[in-house]
């Protein structure tokens, strides 16, 4: 009786604040609707009693956690169901903007980093395969003309970064979190650089070394498995790039110190990055940063690009470019979220029911909150601090020339 009067409050509450076209079904049959609509666009079937106290203080991480435990089934278009799940939330003002203001710090050892890094990424290359662009690029696409198909979008995307920091034949390129080695394999292909990429991910390491050798690069790029803090000598150019969101916000002048001390005196780097769009806390609202810190990106923390541009220049370097990609990553997201959904058996198989209702609501989440102004994206260009006026490029024009 308890519960049954708290929920038929509560949906009496969100239908008076926010009058949404979702229905709600409970295990004995009852039925509530969140607004006034003949119809519903998503309905969302509750499983137990269990449920109920994440239905009731509906965060998204409640929620997410709720249809991860499979607590809840939905019903409805997957964009629907991630503009419902988020009115919900937003429809409980005190406790979102509570959870929009939380900060979490993380200790960002070497061993927690590999860990989390880890948990991710060795989740499986053949799901990952299934989702994304033929070369496997795991960060946001460049769409030059709005148009493009994911693959061509994710060459694109590698080619405007190597052009923007006028890789030249012959000069040493570091790849920070690089991945499945789409990016250095491209950079030794086309423009003739000598490559080292570093990632954490035992699966990425093993794929990316197949592919640099089934692409007869060995004598050009060299795969390690290695964290960045441990990487010496000296590189003409440097790129990181859907990296720096694991490095942690205490400790990006670290990490940009050590890009420094990495850099040639007239080299270039290009960091690309998720940040946050809330400048006090860092974190995305409505408990939106809870759950990806719990199911999907463990220890992952986004700064506001304010700080990140305080903490590169803490760092010894000197911002000359900064490009937001946040429409590119929004498009991105929603072309992955349409072949995950177009492959969900498959992903089932590979990875179980749990790990897919958690990829799925992940893409389909990020790429509402990229589109909304939730979070953000920016490609920073930078060199070392201090060098003359006269060694900067007069316009960005050679950004958008073609390739060599």
């Amino acid at each position: 009786m308890f519960w049954e009067k708290k929920l038929t409050q509560w949906v009496q509450d969100v239908r008076d604040r926010a009058n949404l076209p979702a229905r709600l079904v409970l295990w004995d049959g009852q039925q509530h609707d969140f607004g006034s609509f003949a119809a519903p666009q998503v309905t969302l079937h509750v499983k137990s009693a269990t449920a109920l106290p994440y239905l009731l203080e509906p965060s998204l991480d409640n929620l997410g956690e709720a249809y991860v435990k499979g607590k809840i089934d939905i019903e409805g278009k997957l964009s629907d169901i991630i503009n419902i799940s988020y009115s919900l939330a937003k429809s409980t003002v005190t406790s979102a903007s509570k959870l929009a203001r939380v900060r979490r710090y993380f200790t960002h050892t070497k061993s927690s980093d590999k860990k989390a890094i880890q948990y991710h990424y060795d989740v499986s290359n053949d799901f990952y395969r299934l989702w994304l662009d033929r070369n496997m690029v795991y960060s946001c696409a460049y769409f030059e003309n709005g148009d493009e198909d994911i693959d061509t979008a994710q060459l694109k995307k590698i080619d405007h970064i190597l052009t923007k920091i006028r890789l030249q034949p012959g000069q040493r390129l570091l790849d920070i979190g690089c991945g499945w080695g789409a990016l250095v394999i491209r950079a030794a292909q086309k423009f003739g650089a000598k490559c080292v990429g570093v990632t954490l991910s035992q699966n990425q390491f093993d794929l990316a070394t197949q592919r640099v050798k089934e692409a007869g690069l060995e004598g050009q790029v060299e795969i390690r498995l290695q964290d960045y803090r441990d990487v010496d000598g000296q590189f003409d150019r440097i790129t990181s790039v859907g990296m720096f969101e694991h490095v942690g916000r205490k400790n990006l002048p670290v990490y940009f110190r050590k890009v420094c001390d990495l850099l040639t005196d007239d080299g270039v780097a290009m960091n690309h990055g998720i940040t946050s769009t809330d400048s006090d806390s860092g974190e995305t609202a409505y408990g939106g940063g809870e759950f990806i810190d719990r199911y999907v990106f463990p220890e992952g923390e986004l700064p506001h690009i304010g700080l990140a541009l305080e903490s590169l220049q803490r760092g010894g370097l000197e911002a000359i470019d900064v490009e937001s990609l946040r429409r590119h990553y929004a498009r991105t997201l929603d072309a992955w979220a349409e072949r995950f959904e177009s492959h969900a058996e498959q992903a089932k198989q590979l990875v179980g029911d749990e790990r897919f209702r958690i990829w799925r609501v992940y893409l389909a989440g990020c790429a509402y909150a990229f589109e909304n102004d939730d979070v953000s994206i920016y490609q920073i260009v930078c060199r070392k601090a201090g060098r003359s006026a006269t060694t900067l490029p007069w316009s960005r024009r050679y950004m958008y020339e073609k390739a060599l």
